[in-house]
């Protein structure tokens, strides 16, 4: 079974971005904790405010969607090389 890379990619990076928009969203509201300001070392123009919320939502979908392109490759590839010799003959 192949898995679609580009459904796969558009699925993690939805929502990666979606996990860094709400937890931004709530540091802004009043948690407690500096642990997303780790994130403007990554996210280029991150930082915890609303703007930031976006800003992260944004990195987070495009990062997601690496991922889950490398992850739908990865997986396609090994399915390839592991059952290749079973495939049925045609």
């Amino acid at each position: 079974m192949k898995i679609r890379a580009r459904a796969l990619g558009l699925a993690v990076g939805i929502v990666w971005g979606l996990g860094i928009f709400v937890a931004t969203l709530w540091a802004v509201a009043g948690a407690r904790g500096n642990t997303l300001t780790l994130l403007s070392a990554y996210y280029y123009g991150y930082d915890v405010s609303v703007a930031g919320a976006f800003i992260g939502f944004f990195w987070g979908l495009v990062h997601g969607f690496i991922l889950g392109l490398l992850v739908a490759w990865v997986y396609n590839t090994m399915h390839k090389m592991l059952y290749k010799a079973e495939a049925p003959a045609s």
